[in-house]
């Protein structure tokens, strides 16, 4: 059950900006994010973290690398703000006693874009963002102790994958496990093949899709880097497309993505053709995740359905393509 604005007000009382101010949820993914709307200081999120799914210290550093790309790129990303003791993480009990963290950004304009074949400008500025991400990740030093997720084959297709097992997702009947079966086995001998070297994997945002994303004019601001972690950089193409793999825009937006990310950062056909088994592997992820986090407005609204076109998708991929080359 999502909390409700009474359990989060002594969380308010953690940053002298939120002084008088009042919550509502207005987001419940992997974590639950509250408006918070102030007289004097103007409105701000609220995001309450997922009871066991980020630890602190992964917390701390997915806010020291958003805190360095503020300072060293011009992305637009939300400011975090400190409470009153200085830290970015902080941390509060619900009237039930149930300890929860938090971290308070300022307000950022914009609304979700919505998928339509109108998109290649979009794609080609995540693909600058996504460069400018990678370069930064390949350059910057890491703070000792610095902790993220790995996204490998293992903790995204292994029955105890951090997003759950696809295996059990709903939907998944034994013609699409068949299928699918079969996929998860191409999947690790092709990543095994592209493999790991640094210009291929490394700290990325992990969660580029449409949901993250504020637009505002011609600003796009980029939200949420709780599942920020070590990945392939194309991976985060795969991302951007989440829940819509097969729209028949993909191609095209592929394209866009491609376009706006050589203007930052080199891309050969290598990475390039490791696409395909990034979004197959994104797709088994989201798969699971569907299973996992059955109570979210996100989960619900894909589910049905879900399973039988990601075996789909699946069917080409192994054919060779997921789209025409």
């Amino acid at each position: 059950m999502p909390l409700s604005a009474g359990d989060v007000q002594p969380a308010l009382s953690l940053w002298p900006d939120l002084a008088g101010g009042t919550a509502r949820l207005i987001n419940h993914s992997e974590n639950q994010t509250f408006l918070v709307e102030t007289e004097r200081r103007g409105r701000f999120t609220l995001r309450i973290h997922r009871p066991g799914y980020q630890s602190r210290p992964a917390i701390e550093s997915e806010l020291a690398w958003l805190t360095a790309l503020r300072r060293d790129t011009d992305v637009p990303i939300p400011e975090p703000i400190p409470g009153r003791d200085g830290r970015l993480l902080q941390a509060f009990k619900t009237p039930a006693e149930k300890t929860h963290l938090a971290v308070l950004f300022r307000f950022a304009d914009g609304i979700e874009p919505a998928p339509d074949n109108n998109m290649c400008e979009l794609f080609r500025t995540l693909g600058r963002y996504a460069a400018q991400l990678h370069l930064h990740a390949t350059q910057w030093q890491r703070p000792e102790g610095f902790q993220r997720p790995v996204w490998r084959a293992a903790s995204i297709l292994d029955a105890d994958g951090l997003w759950g097992d696809w295996r059990i997702a709903p939907g998944v009947d034994a013609a699409i496990r068949s299928v699918l079966d079969r996929t998860d086995s191409a999947l690790w001998r092709r990543l095994s093949e592209y493999g790991l070297g640094e210009d291929r994997f490394g700290l990325i945002h992990a969660d580029m899709r449409l949901g993250n994303l504020l637009v505002d004019g011609s600003n796009v601001t980029l939200i949420d880097f709780d599942d920020a972690g070590f990945c392939w950089f194309v991976y985060d193409f795969a991302a951007a497309i989440s829940f819509h793999e097969t729209h028949a825009a993909v191609p095209g937006l592929r394209s866009c993505w491609i376009e706006g990310y050589r203007t930052m950062r080199p891309l050969g056909d290598e990475h390039v053709e490791a696409i395909d088994s990034m979004v197959m592997l994104r797709r088994m992820a989201l798969l699971a995740w569907i299973g996992s986090h059955a109570e979210t407005r996100l989960a619900q609204t894909h589910r049905r359905g879900f399973a039988a076109g990601t075996a789909q998708l699946a069917e080409r991929y192994l054919r060779g393509a997921l789209w025409p080359k």
